[in-house]
């Protein structure tokens, strides 16, 4: 198996492995004491927020390199994704979530009670809002379910670069009306302003303990499925309106070839006949492109050329199918 990439991306898992069976001597030092007699610190941060107020963007920023997929359309994260930083003495795991909204179909329930359960099994809640959108019915109805969690809460307004300071101030004051926050930070994800005030002040207010990974790794997500999300990213460019919620990825296999190049092979897989048209596009133009952009990412990730090969194809109700919902990291709502 190849050796951890020159990038600190994660080397590739036998198929079938997680990443949580990492062999105990591959654990960053559990000593939470360091030199000097510092102490280290480690702690989960969940974002919560809407649709498209920034999450994945400011996961990113925080990390310092590309771990979240982004797209300018809505409930484009589907389940929730780990990315990891270090702050000094300090490892911040940061848990990008699904936007919060109200669901409809049985993946959006699916994808709401992901984005809480994150909340909740975390050490500290940071609670975005869109600058632009403020107090709209989405954020008060976030802001409201935050007295169910008990861990200390912060708040992060997005894409300040885009509001006046009078408006940014009213917001502030509005949300810590509605919610206790133990701090509130002003940011533009973006461009990066303000992001370095929000990992000093995670780093000096996590809890005392041992890093949970390994000082170099910058998220826990195995990179198949790291690539999978690498093409839905570049589905959901591509398309519009409906079809890139109606249609999910897969990476099937995974082959590091004696040249050092790497095979891979995926399927989009979409609910009708004339979705997976759509993919194809005419004279299978669409696809081409969308395999040409993924491709290129995947190769930079794992820092070797890769053969990419999608093929699409009908799973008639795909949305109501409990394995997909595993795949994807998804509880399946009964209900």
């Amino acid at each position: 198996m190849a050796e951890r990439t020159r990038s600190r991306r994660r080397q590739l898992p036998p198929e079938g492995t997680e990443f949580a069976e990492r062999a105990a001597g591959e654990r960053a030092d559990p000593e939470p004491v360091g030199r000097g007699g510092e102490e280290r610190r480690s702690g989960f941060i969940a974002l919560l927020g809407a649709p498209n107020v920034g999450k994945s963007t400011l996961v990113n920023a925080l990390v310092g390199t590309k771990v979240a997929i982004v797209s300018h359309k809505v409930q484009t994260t589907r389940a929730a994704l780990r990315g990891i930083a270090t702050a000094g003495r300090a490892q911040l795991v940061f848990i990008d979530t699904p936007g919060i909204f109200a669901p409809r179909r049985r993946l959006d329930r699916a994808m709401v009670a992901n984005a809480w359960a994150g909340a909740h099994d975390a050490d500290i809640a940071a609670v975005l809002i869109d600058a632009r959108r403020g107090l709209d019915p989405e954020a008060e109805a976030l802001l409201a379910r935050l007295t169910e969690l008990r861990q200390p809460k912060i708040l992060i307004i997005n894409k300040v670069d885009l509001v006046e300071k009078p408006a940014l101030l009213a917001l502030a004051k509005a949300a810590n009306e509605r919610a206790a926050f133990a701090a509130t930070f002003m940011v533009s994800a973006l461009t990066g302003d303000g992001v370095a005030d929000v990992k000093d002040w995670l780093a000096a207010h996590v809890p005392v303990g041992p890093w949970h990974y390994p000082e170099d790794e910058i998220t826990d997500a195995p990179l198949r499925q790291l690539a999978a999300e690498i093409t839905r990213e570049k589905l959901y460019l591509r398309l519009h309106q409906e079809l890139p919620y109606r249609s999910t990825v897969e990476t099937d296999q995974w082959k590091e070839l004696r040249d050092g190049s790497t095979r891979i092979e995926q399927t989009i897989y979409v609910e009708r006949e004339s979705q997976r048209k759509i993919v194809l596009g005419k004279g299978g133009a669409t696809i081409k492109a969308i395999g040409a952009d993924a491709r290129r990412e995947i190769a930079e990730m794992v820092e070797t050329p890769v053969h990419l090969f999608l093929f699409v194809k009908v799973r008639e109700r795909w949305g109501d199918d409990p394995e997909r919902y595993r795949g994807i990291g998804l509880e399946f709502p009964e209900e």
